[in-house]
C-alpha cells in the first residue's frame, strides 16, 4: 500500500531486473542496464553452452553451483585477458569490431558466465549459495566499476571515436553512449577524484546489497489466534505456520494481501500493516541515509545538482525538472479521485462497523475496497479465484501470446538441468519459444511461481540473458525467468488466482517478451535495456488483456465445472474496476515523492523516517502511521532510486499504445505483430519516444492514462 499502491509497486519491482546494485554500478558498459546471459555461445541447435557447466552438482534444487568463488574469479580473469587484447591494438587499427564491438562482447560474455550464478541469490533454497552468490554480485559488481575506470580502455576508445567513424544504428547509439557514459564516470575528472569516485561506488554496491540481503531475509512474523483471524478462508489458516497454539503470519505477499482483504478482525489487519511498514528496520533506515549521501557525494563530484538529475538524464524525462512538472500536473487531478474514494470507504466502515465516528486507516483500504465490492458491485474476489486455476491461466496466456506474436512455447523442463540451464527447485518450469513462421529458436524462460523460505517474495522478470549477435556472428538467444508468488496448489484444491495476481502474471510476462522477441544485435541494446522510465510500459499494456471478455472466455474456467467466467460477473468487475483508483494512485505518487525527495537534495543529509512521514500525511487520504519506517523495506529505493516515477510515467505510453492495439483487435495477429515489430523487437536500440511516436504514428498524450486511472473528468 502505500495504501494499496504497493500492490502495484511490488509486483512491478525488478520487472526486468537484475540486482539494484549491479545496475547502479555498470556506468559504462552497462549504460542502460545490464540484464543477464548464461552463455557467450550457441550451439547448432541455438542451446547456449556455458563454461561453468562443471560446476552443476545436482540436477534438481540447489545447491546448483559447487564454487561459486572460482566460477566468478575464471570469468572475470578471461574478461580482464580481453580488455587487455583490445587496449594492446595500435590505434591505427581500431576498428568498430576490434573496440566496441569487443566490449560488447566482453559484457555480454561476464553476463553469460556471472549472471545465473548471481542470481542465485534470490531463489536458491541453499543458504551458503545465497551468501555466496550475494558476494559474487559484490564481485561483479565491483570488477564493472573497475572497468568503468580504466585509463587504458578509455583511451582506446577516444582513439577509436577520434577517427570519425561512419556508423548508423546501434553502432553509432552504442558510441554516443559510451563517451557519455565515460563521462557520466568521471573520466575527465582529476585522478584523484576518479579514485574517490571508484570507492563511492565500491562502497554504494556492497551497502545496496546489503540494503536488499535484510529485506530479502527479514524475519518479521505477527503471531495471532484463530479468532483474530476471523473471515479467513480455512485454506489460508490450514497453511499457515504454527507456534503451539498461535499461527504465525509472515509478510510475503501470499500472506498480507488476502489478510488484508478478508480478514474481519481490524486489530489483526493494523498489527499486520505496523508490522509490514517496519521491515528491515533501523539498520536498513542508516544503511539507506549511507546511500543516499554517498549518491549525492557522486551527482555533485560529476557536476550534478544532485542524484536525481544525474539519474534522470539517461531516461525519457531528461532531467529532474521534468519529473517534478509531471508530478505538480498529476498530484492535484488524482487527488480528486482520491478524495471520493477515501470518504467511501468511511461510509463504508462506518456502516459495516455501526460506528457513526470511524475513519478508514490504512489496514482498511482492501477490506472495505473487497467490502464494496461485494456489497455494491456483487462482487466476491474468493468467488473470482474459483474461475481461474494456475494451469488454465497459463494455458490461456501461452495460447493468447503465441497466436498474437507468432511463436510457440516447448516445455523442455526434462532436458534442463545442467548448469547450462539449472533446475533450482522442483516447481521450476522451462520453455523454448520458437519462431511460427521461420521455425527459428528464439529464446527461452523459466517459471518459478510459488512461494518458499527465503526466496524472493514479490513478482518479477529476470532478463537472465538478452539476444546478442558476437562480432565474429555467434548469436547468443535471450534467457528470461519470471519469479512470482502464488499459492501452492493443495490435495483438496488447484492453485487458485486472484484476478489481480493473473494481472501480475500477465504484466511480468510482458517483461518476458520484451526480453526474448528482441532482434536488438548488440548486448547493449537488447530486450528490456531501454530507458529505465519506458521499460514498464510494455509490460503495464499487458495487463488490460486480464480485463477483457473475449479474452477471458478463452482460459478462465471454474476448477470444478469447467464453465467460463460468467459475463455479468465480468461487467460487474470491469463495472468495479476504478474503485478506489484516486487512493492507488495517490499512493504511487507518495513513493514516487518520497524517493525523489531523498535524491534531490544536494549534500544527502536527509532524516528519511521524517520526509516519508511529511509526504505521506500531504498527498495520502489516510492518517499517517507513527513510529513506522516503510523506506527501510522499500527494495525499489535500490536500482529505481529517483526512477519510481517511471511507474506511473511509463504507464502514460502504456495505456496510450494500449488504446492503438485495442483499435487494431486485442486478439488480432496481425495488430500482434505490428507490435512486436515496432515496440518489443527494438529493446533499446532507439529512444523510447521515438518508439512510441512510431507505434502511434502520432504524439502520445494523457488522454488514455486518465481514462485507465478512472480520472478523465
Amino acid at each position: 500500500m502505500q495504501g494499496d499502491a504497493s500492490r502495484t509497486g511490488d509486483r512491478l519491482r525488478f520487472g526486468s531486473a537484475r540486482s539494484g546494485a549491479i545496475i547502479a554500478a555498470a556506468a559504462i558498459l552497462l549504460g542502460l542496464w545490464s540484464s543477464a546471459p548464461l552463455s557467450a555461445q550457441t550451439t547448432a541447435s541455438g542451446r547456449p553452452t556455458t563454461a561453468a557447466a562443471s560446476a552443476a552438482v545436482r540436477q534438481v534444487g540447489s545447491p546448483v553451483y559447487s564454487d561459486i568463488p572460482a566460477l566468478i574469479d575464471a570469468a572475470l580473469k578471461r574478461a580482464d585477458a580481453a580488455v587487455a587484447a583490445i587496449i594492446a591494438l595500435p590505434d591505427a587499427q581500431r576498428t568498430f569490431e576490434n573496440t566496441l564491438g569487443a566490449i560488447d562482447d566482453i559484457d555480454a560474455r561476464v553476463e553469460a558466465e556471472t549472471n545465473m550464478i548471481q542470481f542465485m541469490a534470490y531463489v536458491s533454497t541453499d543458504a551458503a549459495e545465497r551468501d555466496a552468490a550475494s558476494a559474487a554480485e559484490q564481485r561483479v559488481t565491483e570488477w564493472y566499476i573497475d572497468l568503468s575506470k580504466n585509463e587504458d580502455l578509455y583511451r582506446a576508445v577516444k582513439a577509436y571515436a577520434a577517427t570519425s567513424p561512419k556508423l548508423q544504428g546501434e553502432r553509432a547509439r552504442m558510441l554516443e553512449h559510451t563517451l557519455r557514459d565515460y563521462r557520466r564516470a568521471g573520466m575527465e575528472l582529476p585522478a584523484e577524484q576518479r579514485e574517490r569516485l571508484k570507492e563511492i561506488e565500491k562502497t554504494l554496491s556492497e551497502l545496496e546489497i546489503q540494503f536488499q540481503t535484510n529485506i530479502r531475509e527479514d524475519e518479521t512474523v505477527v503471531p495471532v489466534t484463530r479468532d483474530e483471524l476471523g473471515g479467513m478462508p480455512q485454506e489460508f489458516v490450514d497453511a499457515l505456520q504454527r507456534s503451539g497454539d498461535l499461527f504465525v503470519i509472515t509478510m510475503d505477499y501470499p500472506s498480507v494481501e488476502p489478510l488484508w482483504t478478508l480478514c474481519d478482525n481490524e486489530m489483526t489487519r493494523a498489527k499486520v500493516r505496523f508490522a509490514y511498514v517496519r521491515r528491515g528496520g533501523q539498520k536498513n533506515v542508516r544503511l539507506l541515509e549511507r546511500i543516499i549521501k554517498l549518491r549525492a557525494e557522486r551527482a555533485q563530484m560529476l557536476g550534478y545538482a544532485h542524484t536525481a538529475d544525474y539519474q534522470t538524464e539517461t531516461r525519457m524525462a531528461g532531467s529532474a525538472q521534468t519529473v517534478r512538472e509531471f508530478y505538480d500536473k498529476l498530484i492535484p487531478i488524482v487527488k480528486k479521485k482520491a478524495v471520493k474514494d477515501y470518504a467511501e470507504l468511511t461510509a463504508a466502515k462506518r456502516e459495516h462497523t455501526g460506528d457513526g465516528n470511524a475513519v478508514a486507516q490504512i489496514w482498511d483500504g482492501r477490506f472495505y475496497t473487497d467490502y464494496l465490492l461485494r456489497t455494491k458491485y456483487a462482487v466476491n474476489h474468493e468467488e473470482i479465484r474459483e474461475y481461474f486455476p494456475l494451469d488454465a491461466v497459463i494455458d490461456g496466456l501461452f495460447s493468447i501470446t503465441q497466436s498474437l506474436y507468432g511463436i510457440e512455447y516447448r516445455d523442455a523442463t526434462n532436458s534442463a538441468g545442467a548448469a547450462d540451464r539449472p533446475l533450482w527447485h522442483e516447481d521450476v518450469k522451462y520453455y523454448e519459444v520458437y519462431d511460427t513462421r521461420s521455425g527459428e529458436m528464439l529464446g527461452a524462460f523459466y517459471l518459478d511461481l510459488h512461494p518458499r523460505p527465503n526466496k524472493y517474495n514479490h513478482a518479477a522478470q529476470w532478463g537472465l540473458m538478452q539476444r546478442k549477435t558476437y562480432m565474429d556472428g555467434r548469436v547468443q538467444k535471450p534467457l528470461a525467468a519470471l519469479v512470482c508468488n502464488f499459492t501452492k496448489p493443495t490435495a483438496e484444491k488447484p492453485s487458485l488466482m486472484r484476478h489481480n495476481e493473473v494481472e501480475t502474471f500477465f504484466h511480468e510476462f510482458g517483461h518476458c517478451l520484451h526480453t526474448i522477441l528482441s532482434t536488438a544485435t548488440l548486448n547493449s541494446f537488447g530486450g528490456t535495456k531501454c530507458e529505465r522510465d519506458f521499460v514498464e510500459a510494455p509490460s503495464q499494456m499487458f495487463e488490460n488483456w486480464v480485463w477483457d471478455a473475449d479474452v477471458l472466455a478463452t482460459f478462465s474456467r471454474h476448477y470444478k465445472t469447467g464453465q467460463p467466467l460468467p459475463r455479468e460477473l465480468l461487467d460487474r468487475m470491469i463495472a468495479a474496476r476504478h474503485l478506489g483508483s484516486g487512493l492507488l494512485a495517490q499512493g504511487q505518487l507518495w513513493l514516487g515523492s518520497m524517493d525523489f525527495a531523498y535524491h534531490t537534495v544536494p549534500d544527502g543529509v536527509v532524516d528519511t523516517t521524517a520526509v516519508q512521514h511529511e509526504l505521506y500525511e500531504k498527498i495520502s487520504e489516510y492518517p499517517d502511521l507513527p513510529n513506522t519506517w516503510f523506506q527501510a523495506g522499500f527494495g525499489h529505493l535500490m536500482g529505481y532510486h529517483a526512477g519510481y516515477y517511471g511507474y506511473m510515467w511509463s504507464l502514460v505510453y502504456a495505456s496510450d499504445m494500449f488504446q492503438r492495439f485495442k483499435e487494431l483487435g486485442m486478439l488480432d495477429p496481425e495488430a500482434g505483430r505490428y507490435y512486436r515489430e515496432k515496440i518489443l523487437a527494438r529493446g533499446g536500440t532507439v529512444d523510447g519516444m521515438v518508439m512510441v511516436r512510431e507505434y502511434l504514428g502520432r504524439e502520445p498524450d494523457m488522454n488514455a492514462f486518465l481514462k485507465h486511472l478512472g480520472l478523465e473528468e
